[in-house]
């Protein structure tokens, strides 16, 4: 079993971030700063033998440019990524932690300030393609409560990003995600939900993104963390996340782990990060399977009201209101066939065909028709807005009960 190793906090100056250490006897009390010049720069103290660096835990098998000369000692001060004048030498890893190791046991991370986090790729399948989320929906018979549904939501309203590129208001836009190996170290966390979570302990590194969040332990509104652990595939999932101790210990609303290769869903009435108790990340849009010209998945969105029910693929309500005109969590829209989408770009096309095909769950009480992706520097957001030229009245809500196997399973025939 993984034990928590304990963390450590040096700050180096008023530029530094400072670094968690792991383990006993080799590198430690890190940090990287940025020159004048924008220069990537690291300390480390307790170094032995040859310092190395990587972007991921694990990783830290690349030498740094001035290795021969940074290093007093067992101090390094001033290490460089970079020849003067390269892109390395100012560019941080994407997930803005640099990552050190040297020939002993332990390791140490620092993260580099006023740097966003870029998605990296996703090493599993999110789910297996016979899983609801990744079912073809555009053949479904339309629901009977279709339009007393959408009318409640907006038929006027407009269809809306809530992810993009850059900061609003001061914060990303989207909700994030970070991958982590399976060497990544548990952490406890506690849940104020905790009868409905998936216990404690999850692999949350220390400067793990949290939504609307700028900088390590920072985050705004739901503070969703979402983690990928490579290697076993998990997927640890938590809502209203609060950093304790710098990361040595975690809070949460609430938390779920989800076995990617796996259909189960969670126990009938339970809640996840997410008000439906279903899995968020399988449910966002990413920039590179948009890039790549193909989603094939639904896509999760948010509704202002919603009735104290929930239909399969759901597990979860938040509401008291038994309005029957109000949507129950979990159902599924689509894009109308006949929405001509041909006058939009080609990144937008390959959204809008995916809410044709895959359609949209409905997952969380929040603003009318907003469906949600990750924060990402290459979205154009200009673009992204002409998406709200489409509103309600050009979805419908399908039947998807032919699709169930098993009410506790996201198994499709």
């Amino acid at each position: 079993m993984r034990r928590t190793r304990p963390l450590r906090l040096v700050i180096l100056m008023a530029a530094l971030v400072g670094g968690h250490v792991e383990g006993a006897f080799a590198v430690s009390h890190c940090g990287v700063g940025r020159l004048r010049d924008g220069t990537l720069s690291v300390r480390a103290n307790g170094v032995t033998g040859t310092l190395r660096w990587g972007g991921q835990l694990g990783e830290e098998t690349q030498a740094f440019y001035n290795a021969a000369t940074c290093l007093s000692g067992s101090n390094a001060h001033g290490c460089v990524l970079g020849a003067p004048g390269t892109p390395e030498r100012m560019t941080p890893p994407a997930t803005c932690t640099m990552f050190l190791a040297d020939d002993g046991p332990a390791r140490c991370s620092a993260y580099v300030r006023k740097c966003l986090p870029s998605p990296l790729p996703i090493p599993c399948s999110l789910f297996p393609r016979n899983n609801i989320w990744n079912a073809d929906i555009s053949t479904l018979p339309v629901d009977a409560n279709s339009d007393a549904y959408v009318a409640s939501i907006g038929t006027g309203a407009p269809l809306h990003p809530d992810f993009g590129s850059g900061l609003y208001n001061g914060q990303p836009i989207g909700i994030p995600y970070t991958v982590v190996p399976a060497i990544q170290p548990l952490v406890p966390i506690t849940f104020l939900y905790a009868d409905e979570s998936d216990p404690s302990p999850y692999p949350i590194p220390p400067f793990a993104p949290i939504e609307g969040g700028t900088a390590p332990g920072r985050g705004v509104g739901d503070r969703h963390v979402l983690i990928v652990e490579a290697g076993t595939c998990r997927l640890y999932e938590i809502f209203d996340a609060h950093r304790q101790r710098r990361g040595a210990s975690w809070t949460g609303g609430s938390g779920a782990v989800w076995d990617l290769s796996s259909n189960a869903l969670r126990p009938s009435t339970w809640t996840s990060a997410d008000a439906a108790g279903l899995p968020m990340l399988p449910g966002l849009v990413r920039y590179d399977e948009v890039a790549a010209g193909l989603i094939q998945h639904a896509v999760r969105f948010t509704a202002p009201q919603t009735q104290q029910a929930f239909v399969w693929p759901a597990r979860h309500f938040a509401s008291s209101s038994t309005d029957p005109s109000l949507p129950p969590m979990g159902i599924r829209l689509r894009l109308k066939a006949s929405i001509d989408i041909s006058a939009f770009s080609t990144a937008n096309q390959v959204i809008l065909t995916a809410l044709k095909q895959y359609g949209m769950l409905l997952a969380d009480n929040g603003s009318s028709w907003f469906i949600s992706g990750v924060p990402d520097a290459r979205w154009n957001n200009d673009d992204l807005h002409a998406l709200t030229q489409l509103h309600g009245a050009d979805f419908e809500v399908v039947d998807e009960s032919s699709l169930m196997t098993d009410p506790d399973s996201g198994q499709v025939p």
